[in-house]
């Protein structure tokens, strides 16, 4: 049997300019304006003209992703080719959303919702995150909380990223954990699956209640423990907790490879996930979508993939 599995990266992956060429594709600006109008945020002046410091942060960095995750995943075609789906971190509303357990329109509002609870969350402390490249996890983990830090995202392929205040972030620096290459700070604004992000659980909680959730269309692989979640109400209630949780994208890449992952596509902005793909799981083929030029390779690989 062969699976193929739909990726949506998380924050971190925007780059300034990156939604360009995506306008350019028909019928996507009036789609980006309608959604822009429904949440009250310029989604194509910020993905088009804004610089670094403006799309990093939360509050719109976030609606940015999802909206530009939806309109990649609309330019591939139907989704029923796909065996499987997840986000990482935000990117799990765009997955929930192309699973159909959310309309767009209310991922849409979700996630404005998540990017201005954590933003409000993260203006209480001067908080960020950086990844850990290189290590034994237990090592690393270990040397994390020894500092003070979270290990917010275990990644897999030997990327673990920590998380905490600005000065433990520099004590990592300064003081990496033993067998790792290298601390990269990364391009966020918080302290992103921490305890400090505990206020916007309780603001995500009272969004949910004006949700409908469906039963997800697609096998749906949660951050929380890579587990294939089956109804919509479980979907949320995930959601709404991990903004304080760690993300285990490695269960969730362990997940895809007992589920018999046979291809990976990454939605816009691509390249992050299927690079810890190639790592972790050697010899499966995958394709990110950073530009629209991307989405011939991806055709093709949902061709021999789904013959």
């Amino acid at each position: 049997m062969r699976v193929l599995v739909l990726v949506a990266p998380g924050q971190g992956a925007q780059t300034p300019g990156f939604l360009t060429p995506w306008l350019e594709l028909p019928g996507a600006a009036d789609r980006v304006a309608a959604w822009s109008d429904a949440i009250g945020l310029d989604l194509a002046h910020y993905g088009t003209t804004a610089d670094a410091d403006a799309i990093r942060d939360t509050a719109v960095a976030q609606p940015l992703l999802v909206a530009a995750g939806l309109l990649s995943a609309s330019a591939l075609g139907s989704a029923s080719v796909f065996g499987a789906v997840a986000g990482h971190s935000v990117g799990e509303i765009t997955a929930a959303a192309i699973a159909d357990v959310l309309s767009e329109k209310d991922a849409l509002s979700f996630v404005r919702t998540r990017g201005l609870g954590m933003a409000e969350a993260a203006a209480v402390t001067e908080t960020g995150m950086a990844a850990v490249l290189g290590g034994d996890r237990d090592v690393v983990v270990a040397h994390l909380e020894k500092l003070g830090l979270t290990p917010a995202n275990i990644n897999g392929a030997g990327q673990i990223v920590a998380a905490g205040t600005m000065e433990q972030i520099a004590a990592l620096e300064a003081d990496k954990p033993e067998g790792s290459m290298k601390v990269v700070a990364l391009k966020v604004a918080g302290a992103f699956h921490t305890h400090h992000m505990a206020p916007a659980v309780a603001t995500l909680e009272k969004a949910a209640e004006a949700l409908t959730p469906a039963d997800p269309a697609l096998k749906y692989v949660s951050n929380k423990d890579g587990l294939v979640v089956t109804t919509g109400a479980d979907v949320v209630a995930r959601l709404v907790g991990q903004v304080a949780n760690p993300v285990r994208w490695d269960l969730c890449m362990e997940t895809f490879a007992e589920l018999g992952v046979t291809g990976i596509i990454e939605l816009c902005p691509g390249g992050t996930l299927t690079g810890l793909a190639k790592r972790a799981l050697k010899g499966v083929p995958s394709v990110g979508l950073k530009t629209p030029d991307d989405l011939d390779k991806a055709a093709a690989l949902i061709a021999e993939l789904t013959v």
